[in-house]
């Protein structure tokens, strides 16, 4: 795991660069899905597999574990959310074969990668598809309808990991409509369900590594705004972008 821990420390220096440069926000939710989106890049996924970011506002996140492994370049995140980018706060779609869909547009990326998973099937061929969903996107009843679809066709190469950092847009995900147990919503729907702490590098590697007979749902317990102290557990990070005195002690905080 130590391998992944210096990717991890590389990766958030470079998202908060990003970020701060561009001036744009929603940097929390980059950094409480940053850890799952590292390790499944580079271990899990091959060229049978595809992986959809249902939570598009976490593009950034996206961006930056494509750009460890070189698939994008400093030049390209330097253009982040500006005037003709390719790099658009929602991951766009035409450019590069790792974004499939323009997500971000909550409740649509289950339902996309459900059909990935069906035209595997109907093929017979192998692979996994993996889909990056928030806890509050819970809240669109089109994810609950995807999820009857999912168990109903035995979309067992279906795996949903729900970056559960507690909090959404207006408050806490609690407050705004509270699901929970998730958990046993999801097993009560007829799927296979492992909970771990998201930022726990060997919890995420065996939660990935688990392929049950069923759709597979990993609920990560995460922190909004992880690594950085005055971000953490913050719904304003949301949406704030920082300033050169929080930009600088983020830097620090996350191990420069």
């Amino acid at each position: 795991m130590e391998l992944f821990a210096e990717i991890i420390v590389k990766a958030k220096t470079r998202l908060l660069k990003m970020h701060f440069e561009s001036s744009v926000g929603h940097i929390g939710g980059n950094l409480s899905s940053l850890d799952l989106l590292i390790v499944l890049y580079h271990k899990f996924l091959n060229e049978d597999d595809a992986f959809v970011l249902s939570k598009g506002h976490a593009a950034g996140a996206l961006y930056v574990t494509l750009w460890s492994l070189g698939r994008l370049s400093d030049e390209d995140l330097q253009k982040f959310h500006q005037d003709g980018t390719k790099l658009s706060g929602h991951p766009p779609i035409g450019w590069m074969p790792e974004i499939l869909f323009a997500t971000g547009s909550l409740g649509h990326g289950l339902s996309l990668s459900n059909g990935l998973v069906l035209a595997k099937k109907l093929k017979s061929e192998s692979g996994r598809i993996f889909c990056l969903l928030s806890d509050g996107e819970w809240n669109e009843g089109s994810n609950w309808e995807a999820l009857i679809f999912a168990v109903h066709q035995k979309l067992y190469q279906l795996t949903m990991i729900i970056d559960c950092n507690g909090l959404q847009g207006f408050g806490t995900t609690r407050e705004v409509a509270n699901l929970e147990p998730l958990a046993e919503k999801f097993r009560a729907f007829g799927c296979a369900v492992t909970e771990i702490n998201g930022h726990d590098l060997d919890a995420i590697v065996e939660a990935l590594s688990s392929t049950p007979n069923k759709p597979h749902v990993i609920i990560a317990h995460t922190k909004k705004g992880n690594g950085v102290s005055f971000m953490e557990n913050k719904m304003e990070w949301h949406y704030l972008p920082m300033t050169p005195t929080q930009y600088q002690q983020a830097l620090k905080e996350v191990g420069i």
